[in-house]
């Protein structure tokens, strides 16, 4: 099966519904081309186990493509969803419908093209690209705050990205200097058994960690991301966070997956120092936060500073760190989305006027209980199996600073975490609200998350299992 027909039809559904024929046939048009997709991406998962190259190599699926595009359509099917559903009780949904889907296809389609891309440098255009497309879902209120952060994803965006092609050119020079045809196709650079360890490489290298970590949202340059979750609306921030997040993450393990055997040291230096910075902006950010949608925002860059630090170590982490990051763009769905649901409903992100939603809304606040669970590492969800294969890999690996480091930082957030965000879900409120409840049709794709989630955690297929592990070594570094 040609991984070609997993994108037609979202580009067709985008393209009709931008063109504009009406919002019911907006809405039949994205969840149409949304549930096209992930049947196709549950197709290209369970098929042939080959890989298999289109347009002249460059397009290739591989098992990480397999993977990872499974994730982010299910993501976006899950999104789609909740966005249908919630036209049903918000008008200003209901206006900004057909602009939604037109943008966040592009957004998909472009991330999905993204994880096929076998060239490095088609994979940068195809992220910058993507950057233009979030850009206008931030905006999509229309409203100064989101305008503004819009204009600083857009910024620090393509900065991080610049800084990546400048890598890409400094490992371009570098082939040169060695006497090698100059290539960025990702399946030839790594039959090749020297790429040049000198300085144009190491410079090259850097450079890339550093702008596809701007663009993940790891320090030093991550002050957009808060601003920029906070004023999306929660379906475009569920997008930015769980679909074109793991695009930048497969480019970032493609190019590992290619280099690091040649420069390990630097690799594992710069990825485990930008981790723990990042977890402790995000951890001290974290104690002042009372507006629940940045608070999860926060805690996402805890998240990605935990993935930083793994692919840092890299070897018996690589494991751990894909069951994280599958783990962590769920989570993030699940919490982003029912804060949209929780806005909604109290007409405030302000955390400490939010008391009793186990009562008040029954489904959003069992998710949001689970997703604050799962947030936090508790098992059985697959972010506890994968917190504990990196922080074990540390002890195997001799990191026993780095791993004192990440368990009190850990802490600190379990902490900070519970007193923020339990008193929420069964906190005694004052005034009972005024809006209707909520239906179970509001919280389906939650439902599909959260136990995608706990099967990660409890029960993964032994193909599934085969699977991750083949990545796992190529980014890691195993043989």
């Amino acid at each position: 099966m040609s991984a070609l027909w997993v994108l037609p039809p979202l580009v067709v559904a985008g393209a009709a519904a931008r063109l504009g024929a009406g919002v019911r046939h907006a809405a039949l048009l994205l969840l149409a081309g949304a549930s096209v997709s992930l049947a196709f991406a549950v197709g290209l998962f369970n098929g042939v186990a080959r890989e298999e190259r289109l347009l002249d190599g460059y397009l290739r699926v591989d098992t990480a493509a397999r993977l990872f595009l499974l994730l982010v359509t299910t993501v976006f099917w899950g999104v789609s969803i909740y966005v249908v559903t919630r036209t049903r009780t918000s008008e200003k949904l209901t206006s900004m419908l057909p602009r939604f889907a037109a943008l966040g296809v592009t957004l998909y389609s472009l991330c999905a093209l993204s994880l096929l891309s076998n060239h490095l440098v088609l994979t940068w255009v195809l992220l910058e690209a993507s950057t233009l497309a979030g850009t206008l879902l931030v905006m999509l209120r229309d409203r100064q705050a989101a305008r503004r952060a819009a204009w600083r994803y857009l910024l620090f965006s393509t900065v991080g990205l610049g800084l990546a092609l400048l890598g890409l050119a400094c490992l371009g020079h570098a082939m040169g200097e060695h006497g090698h045809t100059v290539t960025f196709h990702v399946d030839e650079l790594i039959t090749r058994n020297e790429l040049g360890h000198d300085v144009w490489s190491r410079l090259g290298l850097a450079l890339i960690l550093l702008g596809y970590g701007t663009k993940a949202g790891l320090a030093p340059m991550h002050v957009w991301l808060p601003e920029t979750y906070d004023e999306a609306p929660p379906a475009v921030t569920a997008l930015l966070a769980a679909v074109q997040f793991n695009a930048v993450m497969l480019a970032l393990f493609r190019v590992l997956s290619v280099y690091r055997a040649e420069v390990r040291d630097l690799v594992s230096t710069e990825l485990v120092f930008m981790g723990l910075g990042t977890m402790v902006v995000a951890t001290v950010q974290l104690v002042g936060t009372t507006n629940y949608k940045r608070f999860i925002a926060y805690a996402s860059m805890n998240h990605a500073g935990v993935i930083a630090v793994g692919l840092g170590v890299g070897k018996l982490a690589a494991y751990g760190v894909l069951l994280y990051v599958f783990s962590n763009a769920l989570v993030k769905a699940v919490l982003f989305l029912t804060c949209g649901l929780i806005k909604s409903h109290y007409r405030t992100k302000d955390m400490t006027r939010l008391r009793n939603l186990v009562n008040e809304m029954p489904f959003s606040g069992m998710f949001f209980l689970l997703g604050t669970f799962a947030l936090l590492g508790f098992a059985p969800f697959g972010s506890f199996l994968g917190e504990v294969l990196i922080l074990s890999a540390l002890i195997d690996t001799g990191h026993y600073f780095v791993f004192a480091a990440m368990c009190f930082l850990l802490t600190v957030v379990f902490i900070v975490t519970g007193r923020a965000l339990f008193p929420m879900v069964w906190g005694e409120r004052q005034q009972q609200s005024g809006v209707p409840r909520e239906s179970a049709l509001s919280a389906l794709s939650n439902m599909v998350f959260v136990a995608i989630l706990v099967l990660l955690g409890v029960f993964l297929p032994d193909s599934a299992s085969d699977m991750l592990q083949q990545v796992a070594n190529q980014m890691g570094g195993l043989p």
